[in-house]
C-alpha cells in the first residue's frame, strides 16, 4: 500500500525562511518593549524630576564640625597635676591642669605688704593735715598777739612813752608771725591737695595698691586652669613637670552637644537654597537607620579654594574650569544629638528641602547674643575686695579718713 503524496511538499529553504522570519518578529517585539520601557522610565523620571527631584539637593561631601575649646594657661608656671585625660568628659568649672602656685603666693604677698605699707603712708599724710591745721592755728593767735602788741606800741609811741626803736621791734616782730602764718598756711594747702575729698580706702595710692593686689590674687586664682565648657577632653599634650608659657595650648574640650554640618555643595546647587531650608541627614558610623533633622543656619560667602593658604590662579593658559563647591551651614536638633552624638569630622549624607524660598540667601542681620560664651573667668572677686579691706582696716588705725 503507497503513502499519499503532499502536494504542498515544504522545502528546507521555506522552513529556513519562516524561522528567520519569527525571529525578525520576536526581535521586533523585544527592541518595541525595550523602547517602551525606557520611554516609561524617562516619563517616569522627568515627572519624579518636575514633581519632587528638583525640590531637593544632596551631598555626601559634608562633615561634622564644632567648637574646639582650646586650654592655655594665663600665667607661667610648672606642671604639678593634670585632672583629665583625653576622651574624659568634663564638667564646666572642673578643675584640668594645676601649675605650681609658689611664684603666685609670693607675689600675692608682695602685694598685700606694699598695700598695708601705702595705707600707712595714706594715713600719715592724713596726720600731717592735722599738725598743718594745728600750726596754722597756733600762727593766727601769734599774728593777732603781734598786731595788738604792734598797735598797742603804735599809740605809746606817739605819746612819746616808748622810744621808736621799740616800735620797729614790735613791727618786726608782726611781719615775722605773718610770715610764718602764710608759711603754715601753704604747708596746710600742700598736704590738704594730697588728701581732700577722699578717705583712706578711696585714695588713688592706695586704690593703685589694692590693684595690684587683685592682680596678684587673680594670678594666684590662675594657677588652677578649669574646663570654660562641659565637653570631652581632646588633643591633651601637656605632662606633669613641664614649664609652661601663658598662651600654650595644653589641652582642648569639645562639647559634642553643639555641632553642626559644613556640607560643601556644588555652585549649581545652590540657585535655590535659602537660610532656614530643613535638611534630613545620615552619618556614616550610625548609617541610614538613624536619621537627623536640621536646617540651613548659613551660606558660605566664598568657596574654599578663595580661602585656603595658596588661592588658586587661574591666570593662565592651561585654564579648565572646575565646579567649585561653597560650604553651608547646618544646625541639627540637639535632642537627637544627645541620642546620637557625633564627632568632630564625621561624614555626613546631607539632604535640602528646597520647598520654602522665604529665606534668605545671606544673614540679613547681626547677631543679637554671643555665639558661644563662658562665665568661668569671671572669678568671684568678693574674697580679693574682702581681703583688701580687711588690710586697709588693720592698718588704718581706725581711721574714718
Amino acid at each position: 500500500m503507497t503513502s499519499p503524496i503532499n502536494p504542498n511538499p515544504v522545502t528546507e529553504d521555506d522552513a529556513a525562511g519562516q524561522l528567520k522570519r519569527k525571529r525578525l518578529r520576536k526581535r521586533r517585539l523585544m527592541l518595541r518593549g525595550l523602547v517602551g520601557v525606557i520611554v516609561i522610565i524617562a516619563i517616569v523620571w522627568a515627572l519624579y524630576h518636575f514633581l519632587v527631584g528638583r525640590w531637593y539637593e544632596g551631598t555626601d561631601d559634608a562633615y561634622v564640625g564644632g567648637n574646639v575649646v582650646q586650654i592655655t594657661p594665663q600665667v607661667p608656671g610648672t606642671v604639678v597635676s593634670i585632672g583629665a585625660d583625653d576622651n574624659d568628659f568634663v564638667r564646666e568649672g572642673q578643675p584640668l591642669v594645676k601649675l605650681d602656685p609658689a611664684d603666685a603666693d609670693v607675689a600675692l604677698a608682695e602685694a598685700e605688704a606694699a598695700l598695708a605699707q601705702t595705707v600707712r603712708k595714706v594715713r600719715g599724710l592724713y596726720s600731717t593735715v592735722h599738725t598743718s591745721k594745728a600750726d596754722v592755728t597756733a600762727r593766727e593767735a601769734v599774728v593777732k598777739q603781734a598786731q595788738a602788741d604792734f598797735q598797742r606800741r603804735k599809740g605809746l609811741a606817739a605819746s612819746g612813752a616808748i622810744s621808736a626803736e621799740e616800735l620797729a621791734h614790735a613791727r618786726d616782730a608782726l611781719t615775722t608771725a605773718q610770715s610764718a602764718l602764710a608759711a603754715a598756711q601753704a604747708q596746710l594747702a600742700t598736704t590738704d591737695a594730697l588728701v581732700s575729698d577722699t578717705q583712706i580706702a578711696t585714695h588713688p595710692d592706695v586704690k593703685a595698691a589694692a590693684a595690684k593686689v587683685r592682680a596678684a590674687w587673680l594670678n594666684d586664682q590662675r594657677t588652677t586652669l578649669v574646663a570654660p565648657v562641659s565637653g570631652y577632653v581632646a588633643k591633651r599634650t601637656v605632662q606633669v613637670g613641664q614649664r609652661v608659657q601663658p598662651g600654650t595650648p595644653l589641652m582642648a574640650v569639645v562639647p559634642l552637644h553643639q555641632v553642626w554640618v559644613d556640607a560643601n555643595f556644588k555652585e549649581t546647587q545652590l540657585q535655590h537654597m535659602r537660610i532656614g531650608q530643613p535638611v534630613k541627614l545620615t552619618s556614616d558610623i550610625y548609617g541610614s537607620s538613624v536619621t537627623y533633622h536640621g536646617r540651613v543656619e548659613g551660606l558660605g560667602i566664598g568657596t574654599g579654594s578663595a580661602f585656603s593658604l595658596l588661592p588658586a590662579q587661574n591666570a593662565s593658559g592651561n585654564w579648565i574650569k572646575i565646579v567649585q563647591r561653597l560650604p553651608v551651614r547646618i544646625a541639627l536638633d540637639d535632642k537627637e544629638l544627645d541620642k546620637h552624638p557625633l564627632r568632630i569630622g564625621l561624614s555626613m549624607d546631607v539632604e535640602v528641602n528646597l520647598h520654602n524660598q522665604q529665606g534668605a540667601m545671606l544673614s540679613q542681620q547681626p547677631p543679637q547674643k554671643p555665639v558661644f560664651s563662658t562665665d568661668v573667668y569671671a572669678h568671684d572677686r568678693a574674697e580679693a575686695d574682702a581681703l583688701i579691706a580687711k588690710i586697709i582696716h588693720a592698718n588704718s588705725g581706725g581711721a574714718a579718713h
